[in-house]
Formats: structure tokens, sequence, C-alpha cells
């Protein structure tokens, strides 16, 4: 099997959606679905997809050594020309020395212009001055603009609540090896295996399911962190409502309780 079908497939195995993979692996859902399809273009490159398929593979319980080979090798690295490590990505400016103003042309300038003011004094010396007119201020008169009643702001309409689905939490801790089965209400298989001493499941629920312990000695049960500990070394079916009242009812032989 490929990378994504591996992991899609352990994640089933493990009872884990998508949603709950990326909780726990804070990557977001589309970028799960495009590793589970063998697409890693949304990964950013191939550091960041070793490190996605180290970190769902971890989640499901696979062992990533293996796929992050496969990856590589489908995946080598580019190689680079000696031109490229040496040629700079950018293209280096060289500021051009900023040109002074020439001297003479500085001189010319001054010389020009005090010129045009000895002209001018010449000129408006052989002319009387122009009596002065008064001219009246003006002063406009500043019209009050009347303020608008502001229109009262409406109040936010409430928003509904939208009560949140009951779920189950179920974890089983195997202390020896210990064969279950999930099934749903309609006796469709979720999860059927061994769970090898000292590890653990975890499934979350929303809807009814039964759960079958072939060796309840050796496993610890709990749902919604309440322990469950049917009396008896035989086979054991609960059945998990996670709407119900009681949530859990033990379908077993006589001498199972709920503690």
């Amino acid at each position: 099997m490929s990378i994504g079908e591996t992991l899609a497939e352990a994640r089933r195995q493990s009872g884990l959606t998508i949603a709950q993979v990326g909780q726990r692996t804070r990557i977001r859902e589309s970028i799960i679905r495009a590793i589970e399809q063998d697409d890693f273009s949304p990964c950013g490159g191939d550091f960041y997809a070793r490190g996605h398929i180290r970190s769902i593979a971890g989640v499901v319980g696979t062992d990533p050594a293996p796929l992050i080979r496969e990856y590589d090798n489908e995946h080598p690295p580019a190689t680079m020309s000696a031109a490229d490590v040496f040629e700079p990505t950018t293209p280096i400016k060289i500021k051009e020395p900023r040109r002074r103003f020439p001297i003479a042309a500085l001189v010319i300038v001054v010389l020009l212009g005090v010129i045009g003011y000895g002209a001018y004094r010449l000129v408006d010396s052989r002319h009387p001055h122009s009596t002065a007119t008064s001219t009246a201020t003006v002063t406009p008169a500043v019209t009050a603009t009347p303020k608008t009643a502001s229109s009262p702001t409406a109040a936010p309409s409430p928003t509904a609540t939208v009560p949140a689905q009951p779920q189950a939490v179920i974890v089983l801790t195997a202390a020896q090896n210990c064969w279950i089965g999930l099934t749903d209400s309609n006796g469709k298989k979720i999860f059927a295996g061994v769970i090898q001493a000292g590890h653990s499941k975890t499934f979350t629920e929303k809807h009814k399911v039964n759960l079958v312990i072939g060796n309840t000695p050796g496993v610890k049960v709990t749902v919604n962190g309440k322990k469950i500990k049917p009396n008896t070394p035989q086979v054991v079916t609960l059945s998990i409502d996670p709407s119900a009242k009681t949530p859990v009812a033990v379908t077993a032989p006589a001498g199972a309780r709920l503690s």
C-alpha cells in the first residue's frame, strides 16, 4: 500500500475520524485528507510533509519510519549546481554617488538673482506709488448646522443555544492481551482486533454501540471516566448509548455489575 493508504487504514483500525486526528496532531483536516490520497502538495515542502507523516502515524498507532523512507524514495531532494550556490538569489544594487551641484553654476544663479533684483528696484523707483485703497474685511457668517436626532440602536436579538450532542468516550487499557469487538446498533463492525498488553485504545462515539470484551479480567474499561467492572471471567457485551440516562448497560452473564 502507498503512504496515504497505510495511514488511512491505520486510522480506521484505530477507530478515529479525520477530525479527531486533526485535533490531536493540530494538522488541518484538508491536509490530512490530501495525505491519505498521497497528495503532499498542501504540506508546504518535504520537511513539513515528513513531520505530518510522523505525527499522523503516531496518533493512529503505526510505525512512521518505513513511511518516511518510502517518502524519501519517492521525493528525492533536488540537487543544486555550483553556479546556483555562488550566484546570489537577488541582484545586488550598487548605489551611485550623488552628483554635486557645480560651483560655477551656483555662482551664475546668484549673480542673475542680484541683477534681476537691482533692475526691479530701478524701474520701481521711476514710477509714483499708487495710493493704497482701504479694503473692507468681510467676515463670513457661520451658519449652525442643526444636529439630527440619532436613531435608537436596535438591541441584538438573543442567540439560540444549541445543546451539545452527548457522546461516550470509551477507553480500554489492557494489562493482558485482550480481543475486543465494537459494532454499531445495526451490527456494522467499527473495530475488531486484539489490544496488546500495556497498550490502550480510545473510541469516541455519539450513537449507540455494542462492545464485546473477550478477556474481562485482563482489561480496564472506562466510559466517560467511569470504570466498568464486570465480575465475570467470561465474554462480556456492553451496550453503550450516549443519549441514555444510564449510558452503559452490561448484557453479560449473571454477576456482572457497573461500579
